[in-house]
């Protein structure tokens, strides 16, 4: 009870969660499942209403599913884009009451106690809820009772309302798993003759502590309601920004530095304190006419050193116009990543620092994206050996994995004049007459038979370097099936 208005719990349990957030975004008309790999086999984890009438449920293996439907159509599951999907359902639940939690992998549970009146009465709200869940396609069951295992159990056995003050009646006929209880207890009562929860609690309650502890009694006690049991909604993420309002307009440059100095201060403080690095800063200046200049800055890693970050704030606030003064100055990180703290020392760390600072600079003027770096690939081709990736968004590796010396230069194969497996004494290469001072080799290269690929059809490949007498160092192969000699790249 709250100052006389009487507790009201609405607990909403998605039972097809995860099907309905991958069929909002692509409509499909037939039995339909999603599949994980749980003891060594691939079981199905979620389904939609037409493979349930197929007879399918949750747990079948993938293979006799398709023996039972031979036109199931299936897609690998993603718990953390489901997880993500349920906090955005949490987060439109809060149009209904700011009391909002987490009810399992499923579920979520809401405090309505005073907000119902807001939306007419309580069934109009339950009405509304429904409505919008269906419109956005969402399949729900709904469970409103006076506690939190109440509405539980409403909304997983029963889907109903249950009368202010009431529990019992309204959960009576429900079976003992409505409770929340374990497979092993609810077989155990079971056995015992007692199926559902009005049994449970006419049955004399020493001995059943004596047999399966204070947890069965804790359960049935909070669902009537004589046990209190709290809802902990989800705290908000942490806002990363701070402002300072000026008492008098300030224009120089120097100024404006050193009030974002004294922004950047704090605002790393408040990173360090959640173990967060800054990617994207942004500054907001007032100026006094009400006027607002933004300067953004990105950074190549996340960051949260004040030090390191305001020279990189140099050329933007540079080209900032104060007009008749600016009064007003807002620090926000946009965007942040984990940064856990490490162990440092007066050598760690130095030349990636200044690397990752020159590559936030660049990037200021031409683009994060495209300051590009090479990092090795898990492949023996030569094309396909290495990969070009951002180099604000991946992490340089040590080495390459492939201890056989690689052109520095590769094009596409360009064909010479030549025959026999041995490389060739003399031979022509884009119009320059070559003679071969010494050739190392041969290296034998395979095509990757899972992979199709044009280039590749000719088979095995007989890789030489190749040095001329006229300073050029090549890397030239021969292909056995299909004889014939090409140039591929060249060495440094």
């Amino acid at each position: 009870m709250f100052d006389g208005i009487q507790r009201r719990i609405v607990s909403l349990w998605f039972p097809r969660l995860a099907t309905d957030r991958v069929l909002r975004q692509r409509l499909i008309d037939a039995p339909f499942v999603l599949t994980l790999k749980q003891k060594n086999a691939n079981r199905i984890y979620c389904l939609n209403p037409d493979a349930a009438r197929k007879g399918l449920y949750r747990g079948m293996s993938c293979a006799d599913a398709r023996a039972f439907c031979p036109s199931l159509q299936s897609a690998s599951a993603d718990p953390a884009k489901d997880k993500q999907f349920l906090l955005i359902l949490r987060r439109w639940a809060t149009r209904y009451c700011p009391w909002v939690g987490i009810e399992g992998e499923d579920g979520l549970v809401l405090d309505i106690t005073g907000s119902a009146h807001l939306w007419g009465d309580e069934p109009a709200m339950i009405v509304d809820m429904r409505r919008r869940l269906a419109h956005a396609g969402v399949c729900v069951q709904i469970g409103v009772g006076d506690t939190r295992g109440a509405g539980w159990a409403l909304a997983h056995y029963g889907e109903g309302t249950a009368q202010q003050g009431d529990m019992l009646g309204a959960l009576a006929p429900l079976p003992v798993a409505a409770l929340r209880l374990s497979d092993d207890i609810s077989v155990a009562l079971h056995r015992l003759g007692l199926r559902t929860i009005g049994d449970l609690a006419a049955a004399p309650r020493a001995p059943l502590t004596r047999r399966f502890g204070p947890g069965l009694l804790l359960r049935l006690d909070q669902a009537l309601g004589n046990q209190s049991e709290e809802i902990t909604p989800l705290a908000e993420p942490p806002h990363y920004g701070v402002r300072m309002t000026l008492p008098e307009p300030i224009g120089l440059l120097s100024d404006v530095t050193a009030g974002t100095e004294r922004l950047l201060v704090q605002l790393c403080a408040k990173l360090k304190a959640q173990e967060m690095g800054a990617r994207m800063l942004c500054v907001t200046l007032r100026r006094v006419d009400m006027g607002e200049q933004q300067v953004e800055l990105r950074l190549a890693q996340p960051l949260r050193d004040a030090k390191r970050i305001l020279p990189l704030f140099e050329r933007g606030l540079s080209e900032v116009e104060a007009g008749f003064g600016i009064d007003q100055l807002r620090l926000e990180a946009t965007q942040v990543e984990p940064l856990p703290a490490q162990q440092i020392s007066h050598v760690s760390g130095r030349a990636n620092d200044k690397l990752d600072d020159l590559i936030s600079r660049l990037g200021a003027r031409i683009g994060l994206e495209n300051i590009k770096r090479f990092l090795p690939a898990d492949s023996h081709i030569p094309e396909r050996s290495f990969i070009v990736a951002p180099a604000a968004y991946s992490d340089p590796q040590s080495g390459w994995s492939n201890a056989n010396l690689r052109p520095l230069c590769l094009f596409p194969p360009e064909p010479i004049a030549a025959h026999g497996p041995r490389p060739p004494s003399q031979f022509r290469w884009r119009r320059m007459p070559l003679t071969t001072g010494r050739a190392t080799g041969p290296e034998r290269i395979a095509p990757e038979w899972w992979l199709s690929d044009e280039n590749w059809r000719s088979g095995l490949r007989d890789y030489w370097r190749v040095e001329t007498k006229q300073g050029r160092r090549l890397w030239l192969f021969y292909t056995p099936q299909n004889p014939g000699w090409f140039v591929q790249g060249e060495f440094a």
